[in-house]
């Protein structure tokens, strides 16, 4: 070897290019340690489930029923079954996720399916069934979507999350698809399935605010009076993102729960 590649090799060595490695991805089959315990209502406020830091998620208020349709990413209406405080109780999560990176959604869920299904033992089983639905297409005039740039952290684009404020309900997207958009508003927004219909494949960047109706959010919303309010969903999301929420009728593959369990205190 020549002095100038044993000096080019020393330089890539002593620089960590050669050292470093990108943390390794666990396969976030399921929460290292979690605790469900009831909901304390005199101390809570709001309701909310997300990733607090890299290693901790946290779910505040939900009723089993919630819990369920956010990990099988279903609308609650397409869960039947259970007896009737799977509605009424309502329940925090505190869990730690494996490894040294952030869970994207998809692995999320993936570890509170497993965490409900030993804690509550609930069994179920799935039925097609057709409900009312909303179709998420292009409007008439097209799409008004920014395409977002690649996205390049190991943890992947930033979750869709909802902001509520006393006047309006706000959504900032960032690198987000049209399936997540469908899915983010039939989990925690509607009161019924939302199919992506909308033929956009790519990942895009947009902003929507609007006036929530007391159909959305399972009756939570603001009960602000703005001095200049923001237009409903179905105007904004025509106005604001190009797109429509079009009212019609499907198939959902429903699930129907069979057999659950209060959770023992732990």
């Amino acid at each position: 070897m020549s002095d100038v590649l044993r000096l080019a090799a020393a330089v890539l060595l002593a620089s960590g290019v050669f050292a470093q490695s990108p943390p390794t991805r666990p396969a976030f089959d399921e929460f290292e340690v979690a605790t469900i315990k009831p909901t304390d209502l005199g101390l809570q406020a709001g309701r909310f489930m997300r990733m607090q830091t890299a290693h901790q998620f946290v779910a505040r208020n939900f009723a089993l029923r919630g819990l369920v349709a956010a990990a099988y990413n279903l609308t609650p209406r397409a869960i039947s079954g259970g007896p009737a405080w799977i509605d009424s109780e309502r329940f925090d999560i505190l869990a730690e996720a494996p490894g040294d990176v952030r869970p994207n959604l998809d692995e999320q869920m993936s570890m509170l399916r497993k965490l409900l299904i030993d804690r509550f033992k609930i069994t179920f089983h799935r039925e097609e069934k057709e409900f009312a639905i909303y179709a998420l297409t292009v409007a008439k005039n097209g799409p008004k979507l920014m395409e977002a740039a690649p996205v390049t952290s190991p943890e992947g684009p930033p979750p869709l999350v909802f902001t509520i404020y006393p006047d309006r309900a706000r959504l900032p997207g960032r690198s987000a698809t049209m399936a997540e958009l469908a899915t983010v508003f039939q989990r925690a927004a509607l009161d019924r399935p939302v199919v992506d219909k909308t033929g956009l494949s790519g990942r895009y960047d947009f902003d929507l605010e609007w006036t929530p109706d007391e159909t959305q959010f399972g009756g939570g919303v603001p009960t602000g009076n703005p001095e200049a309010p923001k237009p409903d969903l179905f105007t904004a999301l025509q106005q604001q993102l190009g797109l429509k929420l079009e009212a019609t009728r499907g198939p959902v593959a429903a699930l129907v729960i069979d057999q659950v369990e209060r959770p023992s205190a732990n």
